[in-house]
């Protein structure tokens, strides 16, 4: 159960990866980078956007996905998740 939950927030490590680096590029409705910008923005959004609402705002900076990274490594030592992505 523990490989399980270390593989989700890898997985989720991933998926935050990929959000970031698709919101540098412009994508446009119906295409290939836009199913996959929707798939990884329904992942990641129910943890981002309650947090990026509590966090004060810094300019044009969003500092959520910050945030969930430290939270993810955090959570990874805690539990023993022996060479995450983030080690």
């Amino acid at each position: 159960m523990l490989q399980i939950f270390c593989l989700v927030l890898d997985l989720f490590f991933i998926a935050m990866i990929g959000r970031i680096i698709l919101s540098f590029f412009p994508i446009a409705p119906g295409s290939a980078f836009a199913s996959i910008y929707s798939a990884v923005y329904a992942v990641t959004e129910p943890v981002l956007g309650p947090l990026r609402r509590v966090l004060p705002s810094v300019g044009m900076f969003d500092l959520s996905p910050i945030v969930v990274f430290i939270a993810i490594n955090i959570l990874q030592a805690v539990i023993g998740c022996g060479g995450g992505l983030l080690r």
